[in-house]
């Protein structure tokens, strides 16, 4: 019963390939780990979780460790994307994009030219 409530938190985790992720259920609770590529991954997972069992869920434990922590997330460029709609994508704020462009001037030369399929760090702030 539990799982099918946590049910879109493990799709979530199929969808962003956590490596390493075991699911169980002993006596009412969820225990679910496993490894997100990138801190963000690993919020997109505490998010959904919070979307089904609320700010503090007594019906879940889980431990999702972060594979690399130098960066917030990797991101590949799509086609009408500006560094400021992927700022705020990632920050919330599309002020930030120069923390984005600041990371990424081995391949950005100028922060409005940005091309599709260019893959680009989002760095931790």
């Amino acid at each position: 019963m539990v799982r099918a409530k946590y049910q879109d938190v493990l799709d979530l985790g199929e969808t962003l390939n956590i490596q390493n992720g075991d699911v169980n259920e002993k006596d009412g609770v969820l225990q679910v780990t496993g490894t997100a590529a990138t801190q963000y991954d690993k919020n997109l997972i505490w998010d959904k979780i919070k979307e089904a069992g609320g700010d503090n869920p007594s019906d879940i434990m889980a431990d999702i460790k972060v594979a690399d922590e130098s960066v917030y997330a990797r991101h590949t460029v799509v086609s009408g994307e500006t560094l400021g709609k992927i700022a705020k994508q990632y920050y919330g704020e599309p002020g930030k994009y120069q923390k984005i462009f600041q990371a990424n001037t081995d391949i950005l030369k100028n922060p409005d030219v940005i091309h599709p399929g260019q893959e680009l760090i989002i760095p931790n702030l």
